[in-house]
């Protein structure tokens, strides 16, 4: 049976003036108690032990406890608390020593430290109730926060930490200095809730770490709305990231599984794997990142399937040694390109569709171990290229399309294009384009409505196969400068001018046309103009009269003459 005790600090029939002098009492019975609290401000600081319920008699906020310095509720038993305003100072507010501590309608304030700390082998369950600038601390510890509001905290509103298993639903997390919740070697489900304002990453995972969030919103993030590090898994699903600087990321070997969420306004990208980290991402939005949609860097290693990258500036890049597949993904309104593989990345794309964006596939600083394999992918009304090889990269098209821009497909410097079974329509250039040292190579293209269906400049290379060409403006291909190669079993159809304009380097073999074929060699790069280097000095373009010069003086005179066209 459970025995009642009344304090009030106005004294009454058999109630007790403080709330320590009624704990005294109950331990002394050693039985189950219910202490019922007048409402009123009690400076005291609590030593609950056994089974015992603490209640504002006439609700939350009516009674007030604070300790002169320290600890305010020290808690061994089975201790229930509901309707107290807490505040402590220098030290932990409350702390469970032993037992399990349950807190409903709340409120805790911590002027510094932490607000709620629950050690080893004990059980937490905060409910309804609200945490001022202090931490709540899961160390080791079992938890169960629901329908809580955690404002201001000095560095992480909740930390889960040393394998503690703690749940955290419908709440609230403003405004901290740090996490909105970190979980360091140990788990936590972070379901339902609203973060914003946190000075780094809303929700952090590291160390080993299980994070699990569902049904989040997070806005305001001066960092990641999402971060898992240090070989740290878990899911995200069906949470929204607004105006972070980093949507979701992984680092360091973290590898989650995030499905169903949308990422909009960050600052700099959606999505961030980097250093060895992994992830598989499917069916989530990127829209109006201020950088890059998706991104891949030193070794990060993501798998994206399905979603939607809308209104930024990049789509999908890859540098540094990043890597990832891509698949079933559509792109659309972007600033800039919309794939982008540098600097001996390494990606794989599958049934993306590509809809107004300046330019496609780009490689632009693509050294030897760059490349792109790219399959079912369609480009639509771009204002450059729809895939631009250069650099040393090598780049791999299978069932590409490309429609409505300048050029279709672009290889140049010493890089590599390899084509199969791709379509380009409606260029205003030209279908295909190799120049420098570059390589192409294409079996069973198609080019139609393009200026010129393909153009070979420089010293490239191009082996083409099995080809057609087909109401090209000016003329189905045209081979400029020393460049070589064969064109083996291909068509040239419809173009108002010649089928071929051929510099006698590539051997046309078995060519179906009704076009003629116009043998001459053409220089389309201008000589390069002189260039004297004065090391340490001047640089000059072009003829130079009339003129002396000096440099490395600590003196310098000149001297005009009468004559318009000398000077001393």
């Amino acid at each position: 049976m459970v025995a009642r005790y009344v304090v009030s600090p106005r004294g009454g029939r058999r109630a007790y003036p403080d709330i320590t002098s009624a704990l005294r009492a109950a331990a002394a019975r050693g039985r189950a108690a219910q202490i019922e609290i007048a409402p009123g401000h009690y400076g005291e600081t609590l030593f609950v032990q056994g089974e015992v319920r603490l209640t504002a008699l006439e609700g939350p906020g009516s009674v007030v406890v604070s300790g002169t310095g320290g600890t305010v509720l020290d808690t061994s038993g089975s201790v229930h608390v509901h309707g107290l305003a807490l505040t402590g100072r220098d030290a932990d507010a409350v702390a469970c020593r032993a037992g399990t501590l349950t807190l409903e309608h709340t409120e805790i304030r911590a002027s510094g430290g932490v607000a709620l700390n629950a050690r080893p082998r004990t059980s937490v369950t905060l409910r309804d109730s609200v945490v001022l600038h202090g931490r709540t601390l899961f160390a080791g510890s079992a938890g169960l926060v629901e329908r809580c509001r955690f404002t201001d905290a000095a560095d992480n509103a909740i930390a889960v930490i040393e394998g503690a298993r703690v749940a955290v639903r419908g709440s609230r997390i403003e405004g901290s200095r740090i996490h909105g919740v970190r979980v360091c070697d140990a788990g936590a489900e972070v379901t339902g809730c609203e973060l914003t304002g946190t000075g780094h990453a809303a929700l952090m995972a590291d160390s080993r770490a299980e994070l699990t969030v569902a049904d989040c919103a997070i806005t305001a993030v001066h960092a990641e709305g999402i971060m898992f590090i240090e070989q740290s898994r878990g899911s995200v699903d069906n949470t929204r990231v607004t105006d972070a600087r980093h949507g979701i990321g992984a680092a360091s070997g973290a590898d989650p599984v995030v499905r169903g969420c949308v990422l909009t306004d960050c600052h700099d990208t959606g999505i961030n794997v980097q250093t060895s980290a992994r992830g598989r991402f499917e069916d989530c939005q990127v829209l109006r990142a201020g950088n890059v949609a998706v991104f891949s860097t030193q070794g990060g290693a993501p798998e994206v399937r399905g979603g939607r990258i809308s209104e930024g500036n990049v789509g999908i890049a890859l540098t540094d040694g990043g890597r990832g597949r891509f698949t079933g993904i559509g792109i659309e309104d972007l600033t800039a390109s919309a794939l982008r593989v540098w600097n001996g990345s390494k990606g794989v794309f599958e049934h993306v569709r590509v809809d107004r964006c300046p330019q496609g596939l780009d490689t632009t600083q693509g050294d030897g171990g760059t490349a792109a394999d790219l399959t079912d992918v369609v480009f639509r009304d771009f204002e450059v290229t729809a895939v631009t090889a250069l650099g040393q990269s090598r780049v791999t098209l299978r069932d590409v399309k490309a429609e409505r821009g300048v050029v279709g497909f672009g290889v140049g410097e010493e890089a590599q294009l390899l084509v199969h079974d791709c379509d380009v329509s409606a260029m205003s250039v030209g279908g295909a384009v190799a120049y420098g040292r570059a390589k192409l190579a294409a079996k069973n293209l198609t080019v139609r409505g393009a200026g010129t269906g393909l153009i070979g400049s420089g010293s490239a290379y191009l082996d083409l196969a099995d080809s057609e060409f087909t109401d090209c403006a000016t003329m189905g291909a045209a081979f400029t400068d020393e460049c070589g190669g064969r064109m083996v079993n291909c068509a040239v159809d419809g173009a108002p001018g010649a089928a071929v304009l051929d510099n006698g380097r590539v051997d046309l073999v078995a060519l179906r046309t009704s076009l003629p074929v116009v043998h001459k060699t053409v220089h389309t790069v201008e000589p390069t103009p002189t260039v004297i280097n004065n090391y340490n000095g001047p640089v000059i373009y072009g003829p130079v009269i009339h003129s002396q010069f000096s440099w490395n003086n600590d003196n310098v005179s000149q001297q005009q003459t009468g004559r318009d066209d000398s000077s001393t």
